[in-house]
C-alpha cells in the first residue's frame, strides 16, 4: 500500500480518478489471484512449478524517429505487466497509460507482451526504462534506449587552394556535434591516405571530431578528389569532397608531320611541338643547337616547316616551351639522305656533282653477274659435246709406217725414209 501512496502523492489532481480505477481493478486482480492459490493449493505439492521469465531489449534509435519497447514474458500466469520510464513513472499499466505524453503509443497488448512506440525521440528520453512484472517476489528486466545524434554535413579545409608540382599541402575534415563520436576516413583517388583525429566532447554531451592529413602532390594528381568519409551509426554515405588543382611546369614532344618516312634531299620537312602544361604554356620557341635555323624556314607558333632539304641543314632542332613554374624541351635529329636513284645511269644525272657518291644498286649488279655464269657454263656443256663427237686417232712423227715393217729396225727406217709405203697413215689436228 505505501507503493500505491507515493504513486498517488506524485500523480496530479486530474488523475485521481485514474488512479482509483487502476486501485479498483489491481484489488480485483489480487483477489482473484488469492482464490486461485487457495483453490490450487492443494495442487502445489504434486505439480512443478513454471517459473516466469521476463526479458525486453535495449534500443538505438535516432534523434527525431521512434523507439519500440518490448517487455515479453514466457509462461505468464496472468500476471500483470506494466512498464516505467527513467524517473520511475508509470508509462503503461496493462493497457492503461497514466502518463500524459502522447509520445508514447500503445503497439501490442497480450498475456505475454507489452509493445509500446515512443515518437519523435529526443536526447532527453535517453536512459533505462524498467519492464516491471507483478509476481512474488516482482520481476524487472531493464532496457536502455541510446539516441543517436548525426553529426552536421563534414567541412574540408585546405592549405593551399592551389598546390605545385611536388609540394606537400594539408587538409582538415571536422565533424561537429555527434553522438557517438564519428569516424573519419580520407580517399585521394581511389588510394587511401591516413589521418590524425582529434575528439572533442562540449558541455552539452556532444562530440565533435577533426581530422588531419598531409600529403605530396604530383601532376598526375590535377583534377583527383581528396575524400573525407564520415562513418556514425546513424547515417550511411556522409561524405565531402574537394578536387586538386596542381600546377606544373610544361610537357614537350615533337611530332613529324611530313615525310613519314626518311627525310631526303629535296623534300620538305614539317614539325609540330606539342607542350602542355598547367598553366598553358605562353611561349613556344624552335631553335637549332650550336647553329642557326635555317634562314628560308617558317615558324608559326609550334609548327616549323623546312623547303627544300639539303644536306647543310642536318642538325638537332630543339622545341621549347615555358611557363611561370619552368620550361621543358623535346629535341629532333635531321639527316637529310641522299635522292632515290633515277632509272638512268648516274653518268648521264646532270645534278650529279664530283663530291656526291654514287648510288649502287647490288641487286643489279647480282643478277648481271648470274647471266655470266649461266653463259659460260652452257658454252662449256656445248664445247664438251662437240670434242666428243670428232675425237681422231693421234701418231707421232716417229710412229709412221710401224704397222707395215717387219721388224723394228724396218720400222725405223721406213719412218726415217719415210715416204715408200702407199698406205701412209694420216694425222689430223683439231
Amino acid at each position: 500500500m505505501s507503493a500505491w501512496r507515493c504513486w498517488l502523492l506524485d500523480s496530479k489532481a486530474s488523475d485521481i480518478l485514474l488512479a482509483f480505477s487502476l486501485i479498483s481493478r489491481l484489488t480485483w486482480r489480487h483477489w482473484e489471484l488469492w482464490e486461485r492459490q487457495d483453490g490450487d493449493s492443494h495442487r502445489a505439492a504434486q505439480e512443478p512449478v513454471v517459473s516466469q521469465n521476463l526479458v525486453t531489449d535495449d534500443v538505438a534509435v535516432v534523434e527525431g524517429e521512434t523507439a519500440i519497447i518490448s517487455c515479453r514474458v514466457k509462461n505468464n500466469d496472468d500476471s500483470v505487466i506494466q512498464l516505467l520510464n527513467p524517473n520511475r513513472q508509470t508509462i503503461y499499466f496493462r493497457d492503461m497509460r497514466p502518463l500524459k505524453d502522447a509520445r508514447f503509443q500503445l503497439v501490442n497488448f497480450s498475456d505475454n507482451e507489452l509493445r509500446v512506440s515512443l515518437s519523435n525521440v529526443s536526447l532527453s528520453d535517453e536512459g533505462r526504462y524498467v519492464c516491471q512484472l507483478y509476481t512474488d517476489p516482482p520481476q524487472e528486466a531493464y532496457a536502455d534506449i541510446t539516441v543517436l545524434i548525426p553529426p552536421g554535413n563534414p567541412v574540408i579545409e585546405a592549405k593551399d587552394e592551389v598546390l605545385s608540382e611536388g609540394n606537400e599541402t594539408e587538409m582538415t575534415c571536422t565533424a561537429m556535434s555527434s553522438k557517438p563520436a564519428a569516424t573519419i576516413r580520407w580517399m585521394k583517388g581511389d588510394k587511401e591516405l591516413k589521418g590524425k583525429p582529434k575528439v572533442e566532447l562540449s558541455y552539452d554531451k556532444m562530440y565533435t571530431v577533426t581530422s588531419r592529413v598531409t600529403f605530396a602532390v604530383s601532376k598526375e594528381d590535377d583534377g583527383v578528389p581528396v575524400i573525407c568519409i564520415v562513418d556514425h551509426p546513424a547515417v550511411k554515405d556522409f561524405l565531402a569532397r574537394k578536387f586538386l588543382e596542381v600546377q606544373y611546369k610544361p610537357e614537350v614532344k615533337i611530332v613529324v608531320e611530313f615525310p613519314q618516312g626518311l627525310t631526303r634531299e629535296g623534300e620538305n620537312l614539317e614539325l609540330t611541338c606539342q607542350a602542355k602544361g598547367k598553366p598553358k604554356p605562353q611561349r613556344v620557341n624552335w631553335l637549332k643547337v650550336d647553329d642557326d635555323v635555317p634562314s628560308h624556314a617558317v615558324i608559326t607558333g609550334g609548327d616549323l616547316y623546312i623547303e627544300n632539304l639539303n644536306k647543310s641543314y642536318n642538325g638537332t632542332y630543339r622545341c621549347v616551351a615555358s611557363n611561370p613554374l619552368g620550361e621543358s624541351f623535346d629535341d629532333y635529329v635531321l639527316y637529310v639522305y641522299d635522292t632515290v636513284p633515277s632509272a638512268e645511269p648516274a653518268a648521264h644525272d646532270s645534278r650529279a656533282g664530283e663530291g656526291t657518291p654514287r648510288t649502287v644498286d647490288h641487286a643489279v649488279i647480282g643478277g648481271v653477274v648470274a647471266v655470266v655464269v649461266f653463259a659460260m657454263l652452257c658454252l662449256l656443256i656445248v664445247l664438251g659435246r662437240y670434242f666428243a663427237r670428232h675425237k681422231g686417232t693421234y701418231f707421232t712423227h716417229e710412229a709412221k709406217g710401224a704397222d707395215d715393217a717387219a721388224d723394228a729396225d724396218t720400222a725405223i727406217i721406213n719412218a726415217e725414209g719415210g715416204h715408200t709405203n702407199s698406205d701412209e697413215k694420216k694425222e689430223y689436228y683439231i
